[in-house]
């Protein structure tokens, strides 16, 4: 018998996207948020699912979601301010949980906080288990096996193309601006270290065309090094920034310094508000029509040599985030995780199922 399964958040624009890829499944998730009267009109155009009312400012509620081996699947954002209540009840609920974050401080917090008490009760936390940052877990894994012990560095490049208008979310850019300023890290000399975000610069190729990543602190390195015990050094970077990235690149130091400052931490918090007044609530038309993602890991050896590489390819972010995060809702549903604690993708799942999951998403190898 299958696991229940509830999403929270299910009224948001990815919460939304997610509860009809679970209900095309086949599943039927109970739908949790703070508003009734949506809930209710989501669930009955979905077929008639269970409702329950939640709300992140009161955690109570977000525990009183979750039974004993419920899988949990969460997209209330922004996760740094409003993502733990979810993390707390899992973890005492011994569940499968999933969320859709990119944010690197709150996916860092999970690990580090809540994994070893997870690990205690039985759960398993499988944060940012969508476009952010599924796909680069799975490259990078891909391409460690074909690497085997030469491993020495790996570096993965998220790339998208064919956006118009609005590229992204109302949710994604509030939570981008929420993380600006926070502390960012790296793997580097085979450990976890402070880095600012977008302090490096890679150049990469995908779909046959050159492209500039700016770094960022995601899930690959808390996972990845777990892979390949020889591996010393990984990278992720974001081509997404177009003709401001060497600008993005140059201004990164700052970021550090005004991150100590109050005003400039108020500053921000009051752009990620009128952002979230004045933007649609999802990307374009166009842009969901005729966007693609690209993600590329290259590992290398000791002397810096190119090893193996693996490059995916997968429909617009929104969709194969929804499309993932289904899949490992219904998987876990059904099988269950690998182990407990805080967990990669393919820790949680093995990397042939996470493979051929990946595959019905939509995301494979190029």
């Amino acid at each position: 018998m299958s696991a229940r399964i509830v999403l929270f958040g299910a009224t948001g624009y990815t919460g939304r996207r997610t509860a009809e890829a679970l209900v095309a499944r086949g599943a039927r998730p109970v739908l949790a948020g703070r508003d009734p009267g949506r809930l209710a009109a989501l669930a009955e155009r979905l077929g008639g699912l269970e409702t329950a009312r939640a709300d992140a400012s009161d955690p109570a509620s977000v525990r009183a979601l979750l039974g004993d081996g419920d899988v949990l699947v969460t997209t209330v954002g922004p996760f740094l301010r409003l993502g733990w209540p979810a993390v707390e009840a899992a973890v005492a609920a011994g569940a499968v949980y999933l969320d859709s974050t990119g944010e690197p401080p709150f996916l860092r917090r999970v690990f580090e906080r809540a994994g070893p008490r997870a690990a205690v009760t039985g759960a398993a936390l499988v944060p940012a288990f969508g476009l952010d940052y599924v796909p680069g877990a799975l490259a990078g894994a891909l391409a460690l096996t074909e690497a085997g012990d030469r491993a020495h560095r790996v570096d993965v490049g998220y790339a998208l193309d064919g956006t118009s208008g609005q590229a992204f979310s109302r949710g994604t850019l509030v939570s981008l601006l929420g993380v600006l300023l926070e502390p960012g890290f790296a793997y580097t000399g085979g450990a976890l270290r402070e880095e600012v975000a977008g302090r490096r610069l890679w150049r990469f190729e995908a779909a046959g065309r050159p492209r500039r990543g700016l770094s960022i602190g995601g899930a690959e390195h808390l996972t990845l090094p777990d892979l390949a015990p020889g591996l010393r050094e990984v990278g992720v970077a974001l081509d997404w920034f177009g003709p401001l990235t060497p600008v993005a690149h140059r201004l990164a130091p700052l970021s550090d310094v005004a991150g100590r400052l109050p005003l400039a931490r108020a500053g921000t918090r009051r752009l990620a508000a009128l952002a979230g007044r004045r933007v649609a609530e999802g990307p374009s038309a166009r842009t969901l029509a005729e966007a693609r993602t690209r993600t590329v890991a290259e590992v290398r050896d000791r002397a810096g040599a190119l090893v193996s590489r693996v490059e995916l390819a997968g429909p617009e972010p929104y969709g194969l985030t929804a499309a993932l995060l289904a899949w490992g809702a219904t998987h876990a549903a059904a099988h269950g995780a690998r182990d407990a604690g805080a967990l990669g993708p393919v820790q949680a799942f093995g990397l042939d199922a996470l493979t051929a999951g990946a595959a019905e998403a939509g995301l494979a190898r190029a």
